[in-house]
């Protein structure tokens, strides 16, 4: 759900018309538009290069992982799934909230990892090489995407989730 829609129902189901306020809301997410609109696009334009990278990175933190071990297939799904994850970041930015993520992403997440016997500690380092290799992508433009990454992570480190286990 988008910033715009989120403030509109709010609005409605009050039965009431925008306050001054939301309407300064709503310009100042017009005006950031274009920005919104260049991230996601680098996104979409250098997902398989930040999966690439950001693999490389949790494999060097994390050399003993199913997706490092030499089956073709399991690392061709964890890359499927982190790229997943850059394109839900990319909805994130265009809607200006982090809906999306929870709405499609994070929905089911834990278990689907546990029931595969992924580690979700090592998910997490996994996001995090992601959120690493993606700052450095969009430098100026970082902190637009950094808390749709911290969303994931904090999902991840709910009480009783270990948040990182090392392969080492």
């Amino acid at each position: 759900m988008s910033l715009v829609k989120q403030v509109i129902e709010t609005a409605d189901e009050e039965l009431r018309y925008l306050t001054p306020g939301e309407l300064q809301m709503f310009q100042g997410f017009c005006k950031t538009g274009e920005r919104r609109i260049r991230i996601a696009q680098t996104l979409m334009d250098h997902e398989a290069d930040l999966v690439k990278l950001g693999s490389r990175r949790f494999w060097q933190r994390c050399p003993i992982t199913p997706s490092n071990s030499g089956n073709p297939r399991k690392t061709a799904s964890c890359q499927r799934d982190q790229g997943w994850y850059i394109r839900l970041i990319a909805y994130c930015v265009l809607a200006g909230s982090e809906q999306p993520l929870a709405d499609i992403g994070t929905l089911g997440m834990k278990e689907m990892y546990r029931s595969l016997g992924i580690p979700l500690a090592n998910w997490a380092e996994a996001v995090k090489c992601l959120k690493e290799e993606t700052l450095l992508l969009l430098k100026d433009d970082a902190a637009e995407v950094a808390p749709y990454f911290d969303h994931i992570l904090q999902f991840l480190a709910l009480p009783g989730t270990p948040y990182f286990v090392s392969g080492k």
